[in-house]
């Protein structure tokens, strides 16, 4: 996706934070991309291909382990998670895409749910076996990430995984516009809040155009796995 193509999205943001209103520009853009889908640089319409190398690579869940997508967009990262075998649940603060996503998955066995990261249900806390975090943290302003990482962090149940997948940059590059690439630094953060690093990739994304540097980044919350509940 060209930088052109994110003129819409950087403008509406750029409204937004100067309102001191960092969440408010997504539901905008989503209702504009009503009329327009490719004003919402993320909606590629398939899979996050760096999602699906991964899943590649995993063997196929036991039933009823679950799966979380954060910030979900219009819909296709979390059925790729519920046709992988994970019960799904997918949120994004914009109630305009949790709908898109009903109505371009009519029948999905995705659990759509219009939620803010930030006051998110109680009951997703240490709740997922899979956690799936791709672009929304390099969308957030500098001031908002600590506290996004310690949010997401939180829904990573005991024995859980957290995947991660943005820009990157060194921590001395300019971070330029919105996207905003995120440092290995800023990544480190989620090491604090209970979760173990065990994979992590820097690499050049050669099927964005121009390619992108991307981390990819895999955490695990250590313990015992939360048993299933008993049959009643």
């Amino acid at each position: 996706m060209t930088d052109s193509k994110r003129t819409a999205a950087r403008e509406t943001a750029r409204q937004y934070l100067e309102k001191d209103d960092p969440l408010g520009w997504f539901e905008a853009l989503y209702r504009m991309g009503r009329k327009d889908p490719s004003l919402i640089p993320w909606a590629d319409f398939r899979a996050n291909p760096n999602l699906v190398r991964w899943l590649d690579d995993r063997a196929v869940p036991d039933p009823g382990r679950t799966a979380l997508k954060i910030g979900c967009g219009l819909g296709d990262d979390a059925e790729e998670l519920a046709a992988r075998g994970f019960t799904t649940t997918a949120f994004d603060i914009s109630p305009t895409a949790i709908d898109g996503c009903r109505v371009r998955f009519p029948g999905s066995r995705v659990r759509y749910v219009t939620a803010n990261l930030f006051a998110a249900p109680s009951e997703w806390n240490r709740a997922f076996d899979l956690v799936v975090e791709s672009y929304t943290l390099q969308v957030l302003p500098d001031a908002l990430r600590a506290r996004a990482v310690k949010h997401i962090a939180d829904f990573a149940a005991s024995r859980g995984t957290l995947l991660v997948i943005t820009r990157a940059r060194d921590s001395g590059d300019h971070e330029g516009g919105m996207p905003w690439p995120l440092t290995r630094g800023e990544l480190d953060l989620f090491r604090h809040h209970g979760l173990t690093e065990v994979n992590f990739e820097d690499f050049t994304d050669t099927l964005e155009t121009p390619p992108v540097r991307r981390f990819l980044a895999e955490y695990l919350r250590q313990g015992p796995r939360t048993p299933d509940p008993p049959n009643t």
